[in-house]
């Protein structure tokens, strides 16, 4: 009976998908409305920019960045289905918002499993032995001004630039405790570093991630952007280290370096190995690079249950921090805690600024502005225009609406607005994810009008990693 019961059930749903995919075959052929000028679109439009808004005002009004903008994708897709209501083309909207939500999911998996390699290696003490062994060498300001820089240019595009600016910032905040004004332009040195090294490499920032997993450029091919990046950090780096002050911060030369956990060096490796698999997924197998990821990711869950079996008794990790999940695995490593550690609140931002963009995108308005941007300015003011918009908005709705759009466009203009979506977030402090966290970090010492101050020596080091790029690559 239970056979017959399920045979019914299987073939039930087998016609009901037969049904539903020749309507949708119907539906491909059928027109968008353009909802731009309608009430919906000026509702949908007046929703985003109030959302927005809460995000700019997130460090003044203490509400996540997330619960605005998911409820405006919320109403903007409310307002797409009422539109759509009664029309014969209403299958669209369900393909549009499945297409935008494959996109997130993509973006979602792979973002979770960095973060939980991240959060893996700070547990085992990785990023806080580095600092420790740099505050133990007794370097002056203006080395250690550099040295943090240099370093957060090169971590950055392995991990991502906001893991490696707090990092760099712990070290600073360690060594410049009497010396406010060098935490201050150190903080401004590291987030210009780390938006500049994440803008090369497609896991060094989000927008990058989105062009390399979309498939606009090859992994390979973003290395051209090495050195315009290496002018967009140099240049205002090398201006703003003459205001460093003189002198060497009072540090104990002597002091212990914190042991990294057992296990830590090891997940260092797996991480790279994670990144080497997601890379041949996709330039190998011609498989989305998530997948490779979310093969690294059962690499260091085999790791965990490996090092909590050969740990002390093979019962409990002694190098491990309590758990903070409720079911009973406290003292071990326990890689479902990385998991939850993750960045919960960002990861739903994206999810309400890609469904909000790509909603306001099916609505219109995305059309529009390709058409007046790169129809009438032309793709290099564009894709200038677009870095200078990331300083005010932040680069993720910003480049994810370019994507959207996809206007017809040249690898070389392609490269530049991976370019200036990555570093034009460094003119402002609020432009970037790196200067926003520093602002909390460094409360009191790097702000908003520190940053501006350094803001035409930054535009400098920007305009001139337009140039070079133009020169080299174009």
């Amino acid at each position: 009976m239970s056979f017959r019961v399920g045979a019914l059930l299987l073939i039930s749903l087998f016609l009901s998908f037969c049904a539903k995919a020749s309507q949708q075959i119907d539906a491909v052929g059928s027109s968008i409305l353009d909802l731009t000028a309608t009430a919906y679109g000026f509702i949908a439009i007046i929703i985003f920019v109030i959302a927005y808004v809460f995000v700019i005002l997130e460090e003044k009004l203490h509400l996540r960045k997330s619960k605005p903008v998911l409820l405006a994708a919320g109403i903007i897709w409310i307002l797409i289905a009422v539109a759509y209501l009664g029309e014969p083309n209403h299958l669209l909207v369900e393909q549009a918002i499945r297409h935008n939500f494959l996109e997130y999911a993509e973006l979602f998996f792979f973002l979770l499993v960095a973060m939980t390699y991240i959060n893996a290696m700070l547990e085992r003490g990785v990023f806080d032995a580095l600092r420790d062994v740099l505050v133990s060498k007794g370097f002056s300001y203006k080395s250690l001004f550099w040295l943090t820089g240099v370093l957060a240019f090169f971590i950055s595009p392995i991990a991502d630039n906001l893991t490696t600016a707090l990092v760099m910032c712990a070290v600073i905040m360690a060594v410049g405790k009497d010396q406010p004004k060098f935490i201050g332009l150190a903080c401004i040195n590291i987030v210009v570093a780390a938006n500049a090294g994440g803008a090369f490499s497609p896991f060094g920032d989000i927008t990058t991630l989105m062009v390399w997993q979309k498939g606009i450029l090859e992994f390979w091919t973003f290395f051209k952007l090495f050195i315009p990046s290496v002018v967009n950090f140099l240049i205002p780096a090398f201006i703003i280290s003459f205001a460093v002050p003189p002198g060497k911060p009072v540090t104990q030369i002597d002091a212990p370096i914190f042991k990294i956990k057992q296990g830590g060096l090891v997940i260092v490796g797996l991480f790279l190995v994670t990144i080497v698999t997601a890379i041949s997924f996709h330039l190998v197998l011609h498989l989305p690079p998530v997948f490779g990821m979310m093969t690294g990711l059962a690499y260091l869950k085999l790791y965990a249950f490996f090092l909590n079996r050969h740990s002390k008794n093979g019962d409990q990790d002694p190098d491990a921090s309590p758990g903070s999940t409720p079911n009973g695995s406290y003292g071990k490593f326990d890689i479902f805690n990385k998991i939850a550690q993750a960045e919960w609140d960002t990861l739903f931002f994206f999810y309400g600024v890609i469904l909000a963009v790509g909603g306001l995108g099916f609505m219109g308005y995305l059309g529009m502005t390709s058409e007046f941007m790169y129809g009438q300015l032309g793709a290099l003011n564009a894709n200038i225009l677009v870095g200078v918009l990331s300083a005010i908005v932040d680069n993720i709705p910003v480049m994810f609406a370019v994507i959207t759009m996809n206007p017809e466009m040249s690898e070389v203009q392609w490269l530049l607005v991976t370019l200036t979506a990555g570093v034009g977030g460094s003119l402002l402090s609020i432009g970037s994810a790196a200067g926003v966290a520093l602002m909390g970090q460094a409360r009191g010492h790097y702000t908003f009008f520190g940053h501006l101050k350094w803001t035409p020596a930054i535009a400098l080091g920007y305009g001139a990693s337009i140039g070079v790029h133009m020169l080299l690559n174009g």
